[in-house]
């Protein structure tokens, strides 16, 4: 009897350690399922990513023409008219949305951290990327280049004279037509026109022309959305309707933004495998420019992975790659699309729903960073700078660094947020210096590869100030209630006393008096 009880405890304690062990594997598959599940656009995103790479590699060798390239970027193409179109109207309604959510002064004071921020990573995006073109000297050595021996084309953007630039900036605030402004942007270019001197020579004179060219003028659009959010805050009542009329139209975009996703993966595969058969000769590019294209993307690593992430970490105590984890679905957009625009609707909806950020927060700032914050522009543009003075043989003086880290800096705000728009404002920065701009067509000829780390490192700033803002305003909130809580405490415990008290614990200590003191007849004539 013994023994048979002994078999029967031994054979229930196995069937519950199997028991156990079944529930044990079923919880791993349900976590597993569940981690899938929540990962799954990230996973297909980088998925997406290498398989675009394979795609280019396998393809390349097949001899594809330029129509068949064309085809075969054409799903590629699609993601980024996608993306383009949700743009304008993220834009304006998540600025307006978003000024009018805050009050005068919150906006003044979140402006303001922003703007000393995306200034002062700035400058040190440009005086990082100026000290390592010193240091790895990119351009010694490389003035045999030229770019027949690459097999380019002589098209280079035109030179702007650097006061002509700044100016179109200043104007391109300001729109004379909104809705001109939402495909043309404000642009000067010069005309040669003969002049006839009081002596008889006839000279030729270069005359400045407005013109407007095609792309959006999102600086005049973000301005403003702002303005116009601030100004249905101080009507009231009266500008409630637009204001929900703004953030309905806002949520209706974020959900047209959140079935795009899904077909990001496809789109990036095919836009990564079509830019890798386009390029004629990789190796050659890569050797002769190696050089240049390491200290680029270095310069992107230093300040995206090293100094960006100490910006942050310092401002909130905060670990800083935990908060740059869920955002890898932007940055392999960016990768792929070397745009900061085309990356704003999948950032604004991984950062809201990945890492908690207010939606006020994240729809005020990530619209103005993706405009004005550039770091990665900059590092690229100094870069390219000191690279081609190298190339030249042009030691550079104290004054004309200094010339490069502030035009670099305020040339950065009116990049365009498409690809191959920092290469347009490096001319700036030649002219400033007095520096030809032929050789931009060096430039030109790896841009596609540095600027699409140049992109992420655009985007992951802008991300990490909308996390620092929004650390900043839970701050606050939180001082707030905590000092509403002790003046509550000091006030109850002041009531009980004889002594001097607040007003209001004074009148209702008074009213209490009153009415205890007070006859019957008088309290039920007052009740």
């Amino acid at each position: 009897m013994a023994a048979a009880a002994e078999g029967e405890a031994g054979n229930g304690h196995a069937e519950g350690l199997a028991a156990a062990a079944a529930e044990e594997r079923g919880g791993g598959l349900r976590g597993c399922r569940g981690f899938l599940r929540r990962n799954a656009l990230v996973l297909l995103t980088v998925s997406g990513v290498v398989a675009g790479v394979a795609l280019g590699a396998a393809v390349r060798g097949a001899g594809l023409g330029p129509a068949q390239v064309a085809y075969l970027a054409f799903p590629g193409e699609l993601l980024l008219r996608m993306l383009r179109m949700v743009i304008l109207p993220l834009v304006v309604c998540s600025l307006v949305s978003g000024a009018a959510s805050l009050d005068t002064r919150s906006l003044g004071r979140l402006g303001g951290i922003a703007l000393a921020y995306f200034l002062g990573t700035t400058l040190l995006a440009s005086g990082l990327a100026v000290a390592l073109g010193f240091i790895i000297r990119p351009g010694a050595g490389a003035s045999a280049l030229n770019a027949p021996q690459l097999g380019l084309q002589g098209a280079m953007p035109t030179s702007k004279e650097t006061v002509d630039s700044f100016l179109d900036l200043v104007r391109n605030l300001f729109p004379a037509n909104l809705v001109a402004a939402a495909f043309r942007t404000y642009a000067t270019e010069y005309k040669m026109m003969l002049r006839n001197t009081t002596s008889g020579n006839v000279t030729w004179e270069k005359i400045p022309v407005g013109t407007e060219i095609e792309g959006m003028n999102i600086l005049g659009l973000v301005l403003f959305a702002l303005v116009l959010g601030v100004a249905l805050k101080k009507l009231g009542q009266e500008g409630e309707d637009l204001i929900r009329f703004f953030n309905s139209f806002n949520e209706a975009t974020m959900v047209l933004v959140s079935w795009i996703m899904w077909y990001v993966p496809i789109g990036i595969m095919f836009l990564v495998g079509s830019k890798i058969v386009e390029m004629e000769d990789i190796m050659l590019l890569v050797t002769s420019l190696g050089k240049y294209i390491f200290a680029s993307i270095l310069g992107h690593f230093i300040h995206g992975g090293i100094i960006l992430p100490l910006i942050y970490f310092a401002s909130t105590r905060q670990n800083p790659y935990r908060f740059l984890l869920g955002l890898i679905t932007p940055f392999a957009t960016a990768f792929a699309t070397c745009s900061s625009s085309a990356t704003l609707p999948s950032m604004i909806k991984c950062i809201e729903e990945n890492n908690g950020v207010d939606k006020r927060i994240s729809r005020f700032i990530l619209p103005i960073g993706a405009t004005v914050n550039m770091d990665g522009a900059a590092i690229f543009q100094c870069m390219a700078a000191v690279f081609i003075a190298q190339l030249n043989n042009v030691d550079l003086n104290a004054g004309q660094i200094f010339t490069i880290l502030v035009t670099a800096t305020a040339s950065s705000v009116g990049a365009a947020g498409i690809p191959a728009g920092g290469v347009l404002t490096i001319a700036i920065i030649l002219e400033a210096i007095g520096l030809p701009t032929n050789d931009l067509s060096l430039i030109l000829a790896v841009d596609w590869i540095v600027d699409r780390t140049t992109t992420v490192v655009n985007v992951e700033g802008d991300a990490l100030g909308a996390g620092i803002l929004n650390y900043l305003n839970e701050k606050e909130k939180k001082e707030k209630e905590q000092e509403l809580k002790e003046v509550n405490v000091e006030a109850i415990a002041n009531s009980k006393s004889d002594g001097e008290t607040s007003p209001l614990v004074t009148h209702k200590n008074q009213v209490s008096n009153a009415t205890s003191t007070a006859d019957p007849e008088s309290k039920e004539s007052v009740l």
